[in-house]
């Protein structure tokens, strides 16, 4: 398929307008706002209804063992197998079969996320920050989302952490409705991340007042707060 027929494809699965803007920020300018979130180790998660999931297997992701992911994350094989030789901790899930169906990563020290966003995130005495958390679609929904976070934690209150600091896009609905699920906070400060015609990438970052994630609060959920 050549260029033109992938844009024709492109246009007839996305129409006009958001094909335009796909080619826009990926080839021309893009600005994404990573809103700064955190949380203790030890407050309970909320209730929630959230449906069960299959059996599967929680492994620690090792260079060796990283090609449990090539099923479903074929094109993230060599990325886990870095991430694990340089000494983070991270948790795979595995099904039946041993494929890799989810994944979650956890740093105790300064992270370059050179893989995808391109900047340092800053980790502070005590903090761990949180990244990479995926899971296949089937598992969408599911308790999984809830139990891979707390088994981290544990993992990392394990090695002297109290409490997890991460970023979320805030054009990702479902993942700060996660983050409110899991009784995150916001710290009100945001890590912007720009890119030009697909080739450079600048960062800066602001503060803030107040809440963003208020609008996506459903009424009466309850507010998770450290223990006194």
């Amino acid at each position: 398929m050549n260029v033109l027929d992938k844009l024709r494809e492109l246009i007839k699965r996305k129409g006009l307008s958001r094909t335009f803007s796909t080619l826009w920020k990926r080839y021309v300018f893009f600005h994404w706002e990573l809103l700064w979130m955190e949380r203790d180790l030890v407050s309970p998660v909320a209730p929630h209804k959230l449906r069960p999931y299959p059996a599967v297997r929680r492994v620690t992701i090792t260079p060796h063992n990283a090609t449990a992911f090539a099923k479903h994350f074929g094109d993230r094989v060599d990325t886990m197998a870095e991430l694990a030789a340089e000494g983070h901790t991270g948790h795979m899930y595995l099904d039946d079969e041993g494929n890799a169906i989810g994944f979650i990563w956890g740093s105790t020290r300064d992270y370059h996320d050179r893989h995808y966003y391109g900047c340092w995130f800053p980790v502070k005495e005590g903090e761990f920050f949180e990244f990479g958390g995926e899971m296949i679609r089937a598992f969408f929904g599911t308790c999984l989302s809830v139990d891979v976070q707390v088994a981290l934690w544990e993992a990392m209150a394990a090695q002297g952490c109290n409490k997890v600091v991460d970023v979320c896009e805030t054009h990702n609905i479902p993942a700060l409705k996660l983050h409110i699920r899991m009784g995150y906070q916001e710290q009100g400060r945001v890590t912007h991340v720009y890119g030009l015609f697909g080739r450079w990438r600048f960062f800066r970052e602001t503060r803030y007042t107040g809440s963003r994630l208020e609008p996506l609060r459903k009424p009466g959920r309850p507010v998770v707060t450290a223990p006194a």
